[in-house]
């Protein structure tokens, strides 16, 4: 036989109920916030464990894979640092001056790759646009054709690694593994850090 329970017992155990599951709530709240809090403490923090690279009297600090720098009052982010690129043509004479408040043109085998160019450069020029070089045969109709009268780079896909320049086209070319690391040998070059 049941036992016969009063309204009031009900509405009293039904508060006991919900007084129990607000505060363990209120606990489970606390103890993740706490959690998150300690772990950004003294957890592994990207903003506390940075490695750290001078080169040529420029610091670069890796955070979330980027290597950062402020370079003409910008900070940037770049692939690699200028240790791990290594040299590139010297007879480049192309700056970063030379694309400053100037409509750049791009033309790329390599549209994973250029993102590495707009990061870097976009705070400088006037405005990017795709185009086709002159010449060349494997462009999109609505591509305007420019010539090396116009600051230019042309990502080429090729076995080896090379930058070179002819009037103000950029050729940076080179295999899909290498093509990053050499756009940041390029942006190093044209920055001055190189």
């Amino acid at each position: 036989m049941r036992k016969i329970i009063s309204q009031e017992e009900i509405d009293k155990k039904k508060k006991k109920r919900q007084i129990f599951v607000g505060g363990l709530l209120i606990l489970i709240m606390l103890l993740s916030t706490a959690g998150y809090a300690f772990t950004q403490f003294f957890g592994n923090n990207s903003n506390t464990n940075n490695e750290q690279v001078v080169y040529n009297g420029i610091q670069f600090t890796k955070q979330n894979n980027l290597w950062l720098a402020t370079l003409q009052g910008v900070q940037l982010g770049f692939s690699y640092n200028p240790s791990e690129t290594g040299n590139i043509n010297s007879s480049m004479n192309l700056t970063i001056n030379d694309y400053s408040q100037q409509p750049l043109y791009i033309y790329s085998e390599y549209p994973d790759a250029e993102p590495e160019l707009y990061r870097n450069l976009d705070s400088f020029i006037l405005r990017r646009q795709y185009a086709c070089p002159e010449g060349e045969s494997n462009c999109p109709s609505d591509f305007p054709v420019k010539t090396c009268q116009n600051n230019f780079i042309i990502l080429k896909e090729s076995n080896s690694t090379s930058i070179t320049q002819q009037g103000k086209c950029v050729f940076i070319e080179g295999k899909p593994e290498d093509i990053t690391k050499t756009i940041d040998g390029f942006l190093f070059h044209i920055f001055g850090v190189q």
